[in-house]
């Protein structure tokens, strides 16, 4: 299975784009991914909606920004590249000396060929980003009296809306398993768009399928997306959703790696283990939780605990171009794509293709009523109710058949046995 087609979309198309948490990048951006996959909802939460602790800020928009020197010459240009203004930016057009201008610029001294990503969602403000080779040949080349012109075309609508995209393929069981990936970066590739070029590859391969369990997949922005997205559906994901992944960083070809969720003993963190085992991986590094920074916090956040893993190819914070001008596509190649692909398509089948019993009575159900309990103490019957109870202490939804067979020293096939004893009489569900 190729995904040649979406790393091509993704690096052509998508790369361009401006994107932030909200506006008409992330509205573009889905409208290339849904006419992929009409079947795409897009959807929108009003600026100013309250989602839990947090409030959906105003929408942000931005047309042109520059900044102009003595010789009436472009010194920085956002057309050039989105990434020289800082995102956020409010709208400022005035001229500066060279000190009041130069507060407001933003570099990296240890990667001075850089120019860095910076944001300011919640804290109004300007600035603009570049390298810091620009940066000295700007500090040598202009004198402390030289004036400059500053122009920020850009808009913050306290009438706007945040905007995310979600995709259901429904499977027989409602037991889901959910797929998160972020929209919200401008042009970088793998801390951006590998992510959601992974996802329409696994979108494109599972649609094809007769799926036991429902997929569901949500394209939205990193942090204020999430929270957003639970703020509205938690109640459900919290019956219906046994694992998932958030998919962030997955696209260069330098080594895999994964965050387990924060108990580091869910379905999600055991498939991924058994899909590197499956596809021969072995040089591979596992996160400590404790170094989170995309979406996984929302999901396994106390109160949501949908225990969601991450499966990156080299971590976000863990590779010098990450939030740089240097995260591109020779960073990010069909090779890399394709490997996290992989990893993240076998983690999910065995997701899919796993039992994960869930009991459906609080506490110890009373047996003897369903036929289930000798009414004639004797050492035969013992052993036998002696496993239905053991199995029962395990059907919390986290653990697999297989797992509950190792837990309870019972081989497989009298597990799946039982099993169907207690599925038929209404004590758990599958």
């Amino acid at each position: 299975m190729s995904i040649k087609k979406f790393y091509n979309l993704g690096k052509n198309k998508l790369f361009p784009i401006c994107r932030s948490i909200t506006g008409n990048g992330v509205r573009k951006t889905l409208k290339i991914i849904k006419k992929n996959f009409p079947e795409l909802k897009i959807k929108k939460i009003k600026s100013g909606t309250k989602v839990f602790d947090w409030d959906i800020p105003p929408e942000w928009n931005v047309t042109d920004a520059y900044v102009i020197d003595k010789n009436n010459l472009k010194i920085i240009d956002f057309k050039k590249n989105n990434l020289h203004l800082v995102g956020y930016s409010i709208p400022f057009k005035k001229t500066l000396i060279k000190k009041d201008l130069f507060k407001n610029l933003y570099f990296l001294k240890n990667q001075p060929t850089a120019i860095p990503y910076i944001t300011s969602y919640y804290k109004k403000r300007w600035g603009f980003c570049i390298s810091y080779n620009q940066y000295k040949q700007f500090h040598k080349r202009y004198s402390a009296k030289n004036k400059f012109k500053i122009v920020i075309n850009s808009s913050l609508k306290n009438y706007g809306e945040l905007n995310y995209g979600e995709l259901i393929l429904k499977g027989k069981s409602k037991k889901e398993v959910l797929i998160s990936t972020y929209i919200c970066h401008p042009s970088m590739a793998n801390n951006e768009l590998s992510g959601p070029i992974v996802s329409m590859g696994l979108i494109n391969h599972f649609r094809k399928q007769k799926l036991d369990k429902t997929l569901r997949f949500i394209f939205i922005p990193e942090t204020i997306g999430s929270i957003s997205y639970l703020s509205k559906n938690l109640k459900y994901l919290k019956e219906n959703v046994i694992g998932g992944y958030n998919l962030s960083c997955i696209g260069d070809d330098r080594q895999h790696s994964c965050m387990f969720s924060k108990y580091q003993n869910s379905p999600s963190d055991e498939a991924i283990i058994e899909a590197y085992k499956k596809l021969k991986i072995k040089n591979y590094k596992i996160y400590s939780f404790l170094k989170r920074g995309s979406d996984e916090r929302q999901y396994n956040s106390p109160g949501v605990d949908l225990k969601i893993s991450s499966i990156f190819r080299t971590k976000y914070g863990e590779y010098p171009e990450y939030h740089t001008s240097l995260d591109n596509f020779k960073l990010v190649t069909l090779k890399g794509c394709t490997g996290g692909f992989n990893v993240a398509k076998k983690s999910i089948e065995i997701l899919l293709n796993k039992t994960y019993p869930k009991f459906k009575i609080i506490c110890e159900p009373q047996m003897g009523k369903r036929g289930l309990y000798p009414t004639l103490s004797t050492k035969g019957e013992k052993k036998l109710t002696r496993n239905y109870m053991s199995f029962l202490q395990y059907v919390d939804g986290t653990n697999s058949l297989e797992k509950i067979s190792n837990l309870i020293n019972l081989e497989l096939k009298s597990v799946k046995k039982i099993n169907n004893i207690l599925l038929k009489n209404k004590l758990i569900t599958n």
